[in-house]
Parts: structure tokens; C-alpha cells; sequence
């Protein structure tokens, strides 16, 4: 008998997509108890991680927050009725995944739970009040360029849109800033071409096209926060004054007095990302934009999602047809770009585009590592309002998009998921049919036997039981 040197390798023709776009709750998780304490130092922070709890650990905390000394687990417990136990491990948990409070021992022994100093104390303070003075609230003199919601609507889109057009390949790319294209490849968003070098758009750059703009840009903002020490800016600072900026207001000016010159260098790179708007970066005053006003807003489970264009515009600009045919009602470049991801383009016109959904742009967009559920979703997201009054035969649909091509998109997805590969080794060229029936039977009764041939002496085990079933023939070929 002899092993094969070759082995199937495992190929994923349908990856399952990597991109993750956590919360606060889950982005918190996975950082140091140390910076979670660093983070509770500021009010602002405190407030918008008891938002995000769950709703009966939010009730343990204001039950606590005035307590100075342990409360017994066992008391805490008996505040739930056992009918709500599930609920309340679940509350205890996200309260201990994010340090809000800590084991204390009670005199006797007993075990008890005890909030955070630092996130009691500045909870308190953003519930009640007191504490330091934002210096960003300061009084200014009236601008004599105030700037409205419209504009500063505008003026995020501009500059958000051009983060976007530079990863779809796309000719109006200006204006993007060196720290935005680190961003994305530290990201694995873009990566650098081995022949020219220039930056192309990877599987997870297509995933993060598709996300609304909420997410996408708290995304961008993580990746911003996990290379912040190496700007010398301090990423629980950074992430303190993001959450300053969600609640703050949309068309009020707020000043830079009293700000750190770490500060001032994070504030122009929110301007230049969109975030914030600053006529010049001496000018001692600047607006938030609704892209800072939602980062409090994302939620990884598929909560209300923020659109830069439903300000004032109306979302929905896509119709899709039972014979596959998309009409788009844009003059957006990246809409246009976007929508080429999955679609076959036919024509364009100034305020039109038609494209038609076919097999092979559909394989692309999965080669690319877009689900069809992001495709789905996409459409759905982004449907024209005249797809509410359409009807398919007479029965309305569950969905906006016609069935036909909901499950002909899916169907083309299913296809590439026929073939499970599996890398395992090769046994063959047994000597004797006796010697095959004794080590395949040893390998099916471990659960490891992947395929076998009685006739061609042929058999194929797991990569991992290789050294195992190597060992077993060995041991029988001593034996026999």
C-alpha cells in the first residue's frame, strides 16, 4: 500500500463573507478590560453603552448605580421571576463582557456584584449632570457663514461618496486623503495589484459597497480606531468624542477651544472623511454632520438604517421586472457603479439606467464574495416607490422584488454550492484486497473514510486523520 502525495485541496467557491460590521456592544468586547476602564472616564461613553444593554440589564444598573457597597448575586437574581431566567443570564453577561460591574466578595463569603467606580461615576454624571464643562459647547459668536442641514447633508455625501468612488475603480476619486486609502487597505477592504500596485477593491471592499452608509462608515471608523496609536492619537479619546459628536446637533456650530492638539489632528481627519464640516482649520468652530450624529445609531441586528439621501431625497430610485430587466432613476455615478456589481448594463441615459439581471453577472458579483442575500437586500433597500403598488397575478408578495428573480438569484447561488471539498490523503496500491477491507473499515469505523473503491483499491480519509490511521496500518502491517 502507498499514500498518495496528492490531496485534495479545499477549495470555497462561495466563501462565507468575512465582513462584520459589530456594534458597539460587540466592538467593546473585544477590547482590554484596561480600555474599557480608560473609555468609562468619559460621561458621553457611559451613556451610550447603557443604551446599548439589553433592557433588564439596564434595569440592574439603575438599581446599583446608587449603591456604594456589593449586592448579593443571590439578591440580584431573585429580582427576575424564574420565568425570565434566559433573560437575565443574558443581562448578567453583557454586563460582565463589558466591565460594567465586577465580582465583589461580600463579608461571609457570598459572592456579589458591584459596578464599575469609573462607569457609575460618569454615568452619574451624564444622567444628572455636573462634572467639567464640554468646552465644545461654548458660546460662539453668531457665524456669519452659518451653514443649514441641507448644505452639511450635501457637503457628507460629497466627501463620504469619494471614500466609495475610489473603491469602485470609479474617475471622480479627488479629494481622497492618504489616511482614507491606508484606511481601507489596513481594512482588507482595497489591497495593492502585484503588477502596478495600485490599490483594487478585494471581496470584502464589494460586502462593504452593499452595507447602508451608517454601517459602512462606522466600519471605516473601527479600522480608524485600531491604527490610532500609530498617529500617536489615544483610540479611547478618539472613540469618547465620536460619541460626543452622536449627540450633539444637526445645523449647530460647536467650538475648538480647549481642544488637544491630538483632538484638532482627528478632528481634520473627520472633516476629511465627512464627518464634521470646517470652512478651514484654523476656523474655531465647525458642524457635525449626520454621518457623526448616526454612529450611535448602527445596530448589528438589523435595526432602521440611515441614508445620507433620505434627508431629502427619496431613497428608492430602482424598479425591477419579472423578465429581470432593472431600471435605476439616478445620475449618481456610484449608484450606477454599484448597481454594476451584479447587473449586466445595457443602456444609459441622463436620468436613467437599465440593466438587466443575468447568470453570469450574478456569478460575478458571488465570485466577488457578494451573497445573493446582499443582493436581494440591496434591491429591496433601494426600491422605487411605484414597487409598493405592484402586483404579481394578483397576490401580493411578501417581498417588494418580483419572485421570479428573488428565487432565480438564489438558485444561481445554490449552484455554487453543489461540491463540498474537503482535503483529506489518498490511500492506494494495496497488495493484497484483504489489506484494503481491514484499513478501510478501520477508517469507517473512526467516522474519517471520505470515499473508497472496493474495485480500484482506493480510499480517501480526512487530513487530520492521517496521522492516526498511518499509525493503525502500520501496527497491522507488523502484525500480519
Amino acid at each position: 500500500m502507498s499514500e498518495s502525495s496528492s490531496k485534495s485541496k479545499s477549495l470555497n467557491l462561495n466563501p462565507a463573507p468575512t465582513l462584520q460590521c459589530k456594534d458597539l456592544h460587540e466592538y467593546l468586547k473585544s477590547r482590554s478590560p484596561q480600555f474599557l476602564e480608560t473609555l468609562y472616564n468619559y460621561p458621553t461613553i457611559c451613556l451610550a453603552v447603557y443604551r446599548e444593554l439589553p433592557e433588564l440589564a439596564r434595569h440592574f444598573v439603575i438599581r446599583l448605580l446608587f449603591v456604594e457597597q456589593p449586592v448579593p448575586q443571590a439578591v440580584v437574581t431573585s429580582w427576575v421571576s424564574q420565568t425570565y431566567a434566559r433573560e437575565q443570564s443574558k443581562a448578567c453577561e453583557a454586563l460582565s463582557e463589558l466591565s460594567v460591574w465586577q465580582e465583589a466578595p461580600i463579608p461571609g463569603g457570598m459572592p456579589g456584584w458591584m459596578l464599575s467606580q469609573s462607569f457609575k461615576k460618569n454615568l452619574k454624571v451624564a444622567l444628572l449632570g455636573g462634572g467639567r464643562a464640554w468646552s465644545m459647547s461654548m458660546s460662539l459668536e453668531p457665524d456669519g457663514r452659518a451653514r443649514d442641514v441641507s448644505f452639511l447633508d450635501a457637503y457628507a455625501l460629497e466627501r463620504w461618496e469619494c471614500v466609495l468612488h475610489y473603491m469602485v475603480g470609479s474617475a471622480q476619486t479627488e479629494g481622497i486623503s492618504a489616511d482614507a486609502v491606508r484606511i481601507l487597505l489596513h481594512a482588507g477592504l482595497m489591497t495593492r495589484d502585484a503588477e502596478d500596485g495600485s490599490a483594487v477593491i478585494t471581496r470584502a471592499g464589494f460586502q462593504f459597497l452593499l452595507l447602508s452608509t451608517a454601517k459602512q462608515v462606522w466600519l471605516f471608523l473601527q479600522h480608524y480606531l485600531q491604527t490610532a496609536e500609530r498617529r500617536s492619537l489615544s483610540a479611547a479619546e478618539c472613540l469618547a468624542f465620536l460619541y460626543q459628536l452622536s449627540f450633539s446637533t444637526l445645523g449647530k456650530d460647536y467650538s475648538t477651544e480647549g481642544m488637544s492638539n491630538n483632538m484638532l489632528v482627528f478632528l481634520q481627519h473627520l472633516r476629511e472623511f465627512g464627518l464634521v464640516y470646517q470652512r478651514k482649520r484654523k476656523a474655531g468652530r465647525f458642524y457635525p454632520t449626520r454621518l457623526a450624529l448616526n454612529i450611535a445609531n448602527v445596530r448589528g441586528d438589523g435595526g432602521p438604517e440611515f441614508s445620507l439621501q433620505g434627508a431629502g431625497a427619496p431613497s428608492g430610485y430602482i424598479i425591477v421586472e419579472t423578465n429581470y430587466r432593472v431600471y435605476a432613476y439616478t445620475q449618481t455615478t456610484l449608484q450606477v457603479a454599484l448597481l454594476g456589481l451584479f447587473t449586466e448594463l445595457v443602456y444609459r441615459f441622463p436620468n436613467l439606467v437599465v440593466g438587466v439581471v443575468t447568470r453570469e453577472s450574478v456569478r460575478q458579483a458571488l465570485r466577488g464574495g457578494i451573497t445573493a442575500d446582499q443582493i436581494l437586500h440591496y434591491l429591496h433597500q433601494h426600491a422605487h416607490p411605484q414597487m409598493l403598488k405592484s402586483e404579481t397575478g394578483g397576490i401580493r408578495s411578501t417581498s417588494l422584488l418580483p419572485p421570479t428573480v428573488v428565487d432565480q438569484i438564489r438558485l444561481w447561488e445554490d449552484e455554487r454550492n453543489r461540491f463540498t471539498y474537503t482535503e483529506g490523503v489518498v490511500y492506494n496500491q494495496f497488495l493484497s484486497q484483504a489489506d484494503f477491507v481491514v484499513l478501510r473499515d478501520y477508517a469507517k469505523q473512526q467516522g474519517v473514510l471520505t470515499w473508497q473503491s472496493e474495485r480500484a483499491r482506493t480510499m480517501v480519509v480526512t487530513r487530520a486523520s492521517h496521522d492516526d490511521v498511518k499509525k493503525f496500518w502500520k501496527r497491522y502491517s507488523k502484525t500480519s
